[in-house]
């Protein structure tokens, strides 16, 4: 793809475009821990663009968000608890957003901003749930949760690879972080062109695995004692870089004065607690501190907000988007009751009600009650680490957050009456956010603005997502089933089924080898003997003979409007048999 000659405004053009309302930055990365920054005492990780805007910010040092990705990214956009808006897992159709819910971007282009996002998305890949439309006017995404994941383009590996560029497949040149930070850039360009704030959202999809770093500079860390793979803090010292070149630009194209830039991770560390934890306790998926306590700096010169300035007040995921709407004026159009309150008290230094947040890690396909839980004071946290599923947890634990920060000394027994009270606090917001919990986000299909429809095993619900939300499984041909939650438009359908992606174009029992370039090694394995093929829906339940040379598998259904199951069945001469892994149903 041609960046546009903009991306090089002059500064006094620049300067002319600039609205009387802020722009915004918001850059939220994969994986990266509070530990895993320069200047949070890392001994190793060399940061020095995240610890010069850690200089220069308004710093959340207490703030929380999910102790998973999916899960933070829907409380975050919606400013909502995630157990209440659809995405409280990060597969197994519970990563997809409920159709009803308001996002930042929903909220920022109804108010005029042109948006954007350049990187991961995770909250649906189907219509009504992908980007653009929630509310982005320009869309650069991965699909699923991350690049090598099953709804992504097959065979992406961080380099040289192919996105969905406004819904579309399109190549591009170098390593991830580097296009989407290119491109982020080259629209906040075009949106000062045409004089226009801009909502310029920057997921990376690093540093999560796999770990696939520019080798220059993986090799800095390849002697790390306990740091398993390099390439964990090799991709953040490339988003480091990255976003060291974007801030120059916002400064000299006269931009930054009036761009609030927000940097933030979306969870705990993945890989790199086991140098450094800050002394936490806990890592990603922990309902202890350490899952869920990242990092938060906010940049704005023109709101007053370029020194250091600490602000050590329980915050959380569901604060961002109440306060961005003071901050800015936006109004959020009308939609569900936010959950979150406007942080702008306490950057003000006025009163600040106490209250409780709760977070907690559900990675299950149905939500259950006191899972990998904690309820968040500003001097205690109650913790349930158990697997939950009861009315009663099997143990709560305690900790006195001013005197054991690091959580290591369960006082439970000697506060009884705290235990209680956040125990009436936890039962309060479980009524609250399990209140559509045996309600399904549904896929469309049939639509005229995805059609056809391109479902992945990635969204099954049952145990087979679990063995095949990437593509290493999809490569091994696992004999694993699951079903969509659709919602079809009335019409005549065709439904192709098939084991692999239409990109690679290869029969249904066919092996499949990597480009010799590839990082993914895993060999495709044939899958032999693919004689029939079932699909069902509804009262429909249909088999078919298929020829296992054939690249899919074909049915003509006539379809009645409204939500139903989906499921297909891929059936081999052994008798085993698997679902199809990639589905495209096409209404005429």
């Amino acid at each position: 793809m041609q960046i546009s000659r903009r991306l090089f405004l002059t500064a006094s053009a620049a300067a002319v475009a600039q609205s009387a309302r802020p722009n915004i930055v918001f850059v939220i990365t994969d994986d990266q821990g509070y530990g895993d920054i320069g200047r949070h005492g890392n001994p190793v990780l060399k940061t020095p663009h995240m610890d010069a805007l850690h200089d220069q910010s308004l710093r959340l040092t207490n703030y929380h968000v999910s102790p998973t990705c999916a899960p933070t990214r829907s409380a975050l956009l919606t400013g909502r608890y995630t157990n209440l808006v659809g995405p409280w897992h990060t597969i197994q159709g519970r990563s997809i957003l409920h159709h009803d819910e308001v996002t930042m971007a929903d909220c920022f282009r109804a108010a005029g901003y042109r948006t954007g996002i350049f990187g991961k998305w995770h909250l649906g890949d189907n219509f009504p749930c992908r980007p653009q439309d929630r509310g982005f006017d320009e869309t650069l995404v991965i699909g699923g949760g991350g690049i090598w994941q099953t709804p992504d383009h097959f065979g992406n590996d961080y380099f040289d690879d192919t996105y969905l560029h406004n819904g579309k497949p399109e190549k591009f040149t170098g390593f991830c972080t580097d296009v989407f930070f290119t491109n982020a850039q080259r629209f906040i360009a075009d949106s000062a062109a045409v004089k226009k704030p801009f909502f310029c959202y920057l997921p990376t999809n690093a540093p999560h695995g796999p770990m696939w770093a520019p080798a220059a500079n993986s090799a800095h860390y390849a002697d790390v004692k306990g740091l398993r793979e390099p390439g964990f803090y090799g991709m953040i010292e490339n988003i480091d870089e990255n976003l060291g070149r974007l801030r120059k630009y916002l400064e000299t194209s006269g931009l930054a004065a009036n761009t609030i830039f927000i940097f933030t991770t979306d969870n705990g560390s993945a890989s790199g607690f086991q140098v450094f934890n800050a002394g936490m306790r806990g890592n990603k998926g922990s309902p202890y501190d350490g899952g869920h306590r990242v990092p938060f700096f906010m940049h704005w010169p023109r709101g007053g907000f370029a020194a250091n300035r600490p602000i050590h007040t329980l915050t959380a995921h569901i604060d961002v988007l109440p306060t961005l709407l003071e901050l800015t004026g936006v109004k959020r159009p009308k939609g569900p009751a936010l959950h979150g309150r406007s942080l702008t008290p306490l950057f003000k230094n006025q009163r600040w009600p106490a209250r409780s947040v709760v977070v907690d890690s559900q990675r299950e396909e149905n939500l259950l009650k006191w899972r990998q839980a904690a309820v968040m004071t500003q001097e205690w946290r109650l913790v349930s680490a158990g697997a939950g599923g009861d009315s009663e947890p099997k143990k709560l634990e305690l900790f006195d957050m001013v005197s054991d920060p690091g959580q290591r000394t369960d006082v439970a027994s000697k506060n009884p009456e705290v235990v209680a009270r956040l125990r009436r606090d936890y039962e309060d917001w479980w009524n609250l956010v399990s209140a559509r919990a045996s309600e399904y986000a549904r896929i469309i299909i049939g639509d005229a603005k995805e059609n056809p429809s391109r479902l992945t095993a990635h969204d099954w619900h049952g145990e087979g997502a679990l063995t095949t939300w990437n593509q290493k499984s999809i490569l091994e041909g696992p004999a694993a089933n699951g079903f969509w939650a659709v919602h079809a438009r009335a019409g005549r359908y065709t439904f192709e089924l098939r084991r692999w992606p239409k990109e690679l174009d290869l029969p249904l029992g066919a092996a499949y080898e990597h480009p010799a370039d590839n990082r993914e090694t895993t060999p495709g394995r044939a899958i032999p003997g693919i004689h029939k093929a079932r699909i069902r829906l509804g009262a429909i339940d249909k088999t078919i003979e298929v020829d296992p040379a054939a690249r899919a598998a074909v049915f003509e259904l006539d379809l009645p409007a409204g939500p139903g199951e989906l499921q297909t069945w891929l059936i081999s001469n052994d008798g085993s048999e698997r679902g199809a892994y990639f589905v495209y149903a096409r209404r005429a």
